[in-house]
């Protein structure tokens, strides 16, 4: 059993859609549980005006029906509120070129996807790239993980995010459930409320700059018994699919397992984590691998940290080139934020969720969700079976 995922649409089209295929039957979903997520995705001090247009009402084209999934493919919309404002641009429709509202985009963006997409697809107006390429689209994804998020919950797994710095200024990482939770409701995925003010005088600063302000974030998985993920073929390794699915998030440059790039500049005996036997059982002192040995998860808490570079879009455009008029311009600008890293954090979060939900379902897929949960649960009892001296013995 394998899970599929499929999305559509554009930043400012009629709305945004998403297709799940593979989820178990009997999964209990309610619509909090999918808009409470997208309420933390749109939230984040440093968001521009648009975060109070994208109001995100959901439709449920199919697979739901009476608060659980049915096994067919669920497909959900999300509308774009501001449509009719944008009609003229984006209609799907013959719309003529020279009318006020076509909108055309003819300055790329550096750092965004504008001008090596437009070469890739053709044509001088750049918004059939910038449509897409927008982060508004990571709206769909963040939906499907919302679901996978579900599954994983039912299996006793969870996935949380926080914010670890902006624009340089670090802050502390949740260390108790409390903090965790702080974090879910913060506007800055901050897991304590007196790292807040700092962290909003960085955005502020930026914003009155006319510039734009990145940062890293971590995702945290705990709950997972080893062996989730392989090591026999390259695209089954569970770090190199979570590394992927966050990298496909518009405008995170880097990710990192664990100790990651600082394992770098260590010696071997300052990077792995002996592993102990107490009471009959495998323990590890530290966890400087993130949970992840081999390609698989191994019992201990999954810690990703992802850097997000500063969003494209600016009040103040770089240098740029008019690909229309043939002369050097400033690069085009729409409304755009000064800072999303705890949006990006809450997508990471979802993307996460996925990854590992789909590796679930790969190893112990099953058509129902009752069936899943003791396929799952059997195997954790024989994670927790095989300690050191059932294994001598064997």
């Amino acid at each position: 059993m394998s899970w599929r995922l499929l999305t559509s649409g554009e930043s400012h089209g009629r709305g945004l859609l998403v297709i799940v295929d593979g989820l178990p039957s009997g999964l209990a979903v309610s619509r909090e549980d999918l808009s409470s997520v997208l309420e933390r995705r749109r939230r984040g001090f440093g968001r521009g005006a648009r975060k109070n247009a994208e109001r995100d009402e959901l439709i449920v084209w199919g697979g739901i029906r009476n608060g659980r999934t049915t096994g067919a493919p669920v497909g959900i919309s999300v509308g774009n509120a501001e449509w009719e404002s944008w009609d003229g641009a984006m209609n799907p429709w013959a719309t003529d070129p020279a009318d006020e509202n076509f909108r055309a985009v003819t300055s790329p963006r550096p750092g965004h996807a504008d001008l090596p997409g437009g070469i890739k697809f053709g044509g001088a107006d750049l918004r059939n790239i910038l449509e897409r390429a927008s982060a508004r689209t990571t709206a769909p994804r963040t939906l499907a993980g919302a679901l996978a998020s579900l599954v994983l919950k039912e299996l006793g797994v969870s996935v949380r995010s926080a914010v670890d710095s902006i624009g340089g200024v670090t802050v502390n990482l949740p260390s108790t459930e409390e903090e965790w939770e702080h974090a879910a409701r913060s506007e800055l995925g901050a897991a304590r409320e007196e790292d807040e003010p700092a962290l909003k005088a960085r955005i502020t600063a930026s914003g009155e700059e006319g510039t734009s302000i990145g940062g890293t974030f971590v995702v945290s998985v705990s709950g997972l018994p080893a062996g989730i993920g392989s090591f026999t073929e390259w695209d089954r390794r569970l770090d190199g699919r979570l590394a992927g699915a966050l990298m496909a998030i518009p405008a995170i440059k880097g990710v990192e397992i664990g100790d990651g790039f600082r394992t770098a500049d260590l010696t071997g005996k300052e990077v792995h984590d002996p592993i102990f036997a107490e009471g009959g059982r495998w323990s590890r002192g530290t966890n400087h691998a993130g949970g992840i040995e081999g390609g698989m998860s191994n019992g201990e808490d999954i810690l990703i940290r992802a850097a997000m570079k500063p969003i494209p879009t600016m009040k103040k455009g770089l240098p740029s080139f008019d690909i229309k008029a043939g002369r050097v311009s400033e690069a085009h600008s729409e409304r755009s934020d000064v800072c999303a890293v705890s949006s990006a954090s809450v997508v990471a979060e979802a993307m996460t969720a996925w990854i590992i939900g789909c590796a679930v379902a790969e190893q112990f897929g099953s058509d129902r969700m009752d069936d899943l949960k003791e396929r799952f649960g059997n195997y954790r009892q024989h994670c927790e079976r095989w300690n050191l001296h059932e294994h001598m013995s064997s």
